[in-house]
């Protein structure tokens, strides 16, 4: 369904049980909601939680922000790295506001926050904005964005920075290459379920200038790790031993930095949702969202 929220047109999948308590999905940079898999989805309603995922500014069915001047990458970085603070078109913070927007709109007061790679980073947002909305955060493949940890690998990087490809097939075709070499070594995929997801979010969507945008927000939010002591929410971070997105070492950065964190790796993950990894992260997250949920 469509929802306006933070003066956005924000598109929303709610299971609507008022009287269980909430669970809220924010997806990546560049992930649409779909990105949740079904049975993750399922296992988390089953439990007998409400549901709620959706689709950030910019990407999906949500609203384009295409309106707004994007600034060049090359110079973008360039002063990033000089320690100066560059204007991206707009910020996680922003993104933040968006997620709680969404809360305000379903009249949920207080919810578990699941999020996954950038998703994480709006989650830790929304927990330094808004503490008493949040019950508790789960950081998934994530960072704390601080700036001595290892960045993407060089597969990575070459994927990320390429020119956007032109022609509906060359688009899809980079982007089952990105889907891929997110996999880590130690899980597989069904046959053709990459392709099924690449070519799912193509039907529904095809945003290359809103993931642009987005990372362009994540590389401009600069001091989110340092305030991240302040967190006092209950907190479990998952994250993969073999990422090659946001490498190992970002997880176990935001659980030292995060009081009371608890780390949950997976030996043989990447950056992505194979059904087996799956099973071992719900099987994680249940207990923990049953540990801090109210009585």
């Amino acid at each position: 369904m469509q929802i306006f929220a933070n003066d956005l047109r924000l598109e929303v999948e709610d299971t609507a049980e008022r009287d269980r308590p909430a669970v809220l999905l924010v997806a990546g940079m560049s992930m649409q909601l779909i990105v949740w898999p079904d049975e993750w989805v399922r296992a988390i309603h089953q439990a007998g939680y409400r549901v709620i995922r959706f689709d950030n500014r910019d990407i999906g069915l949500s609203q384009s922000m295409d309106h707004l001047p994007v600034p060049a990458l090359l110079w973008f970085m360039l002063q990033l790295k000089m320690g100066l603070q560059p204007k991206a078109p707009y910020s996680v913070q922003d993104m933040a506001q968006d997620a709680l927007s969404v809360l305000d709109h379903l009249q949920v007061q207080r919810a578990h926050v699941v999020g996954v790679s950038m998703g994480g980073m709006i989650a830790q947002r929304m927990c330094l904005s808004a503490p008493e909305r949040v019950l508790s955060m789960c950081n998934i493949m994530s960072s704390s964005g601080a700036k001595h940890l290892p960045g993407p690998t060089p597969q990575m990087q070459r994927i990320l920075f390429s020119p956007p490809k032109r022609g509906a097939a060359a688009a899809r075709q980079h982007a089952l290459k990105f889907v891929q070499a997110l996999a880590g070594p130690g899980f597989e995929h069904p046959q053709g379920s990459q392709q099924q997801l690449v070519d799912d979010s193509f039907k529904r969507s095809h945003r290359p200038m809103g993931a642009f945008r987005q990372m362009l927000a994540v590389m401009a939010d600069q001091d989110r790790a340092t305030q991240l002591s302040q967190i006092t929410q209950p907190t479990l971070v998952i994250h993969g031993k073999d990422d090659p997105l946001l490498p190992f070492p970002c997880g176990e950065d935001i659980a030292k930095r995060i009081p009371n964190a608890k780390l949950f790796p997976i030996d043989g993950l990447g950056h992505d949702f194979p059904p087996a990894a799956v099973t071992l992260m719900v099987n994680r997250l249940l207990p923990f969202l049953n540990a801090h949920s109210p009585v």
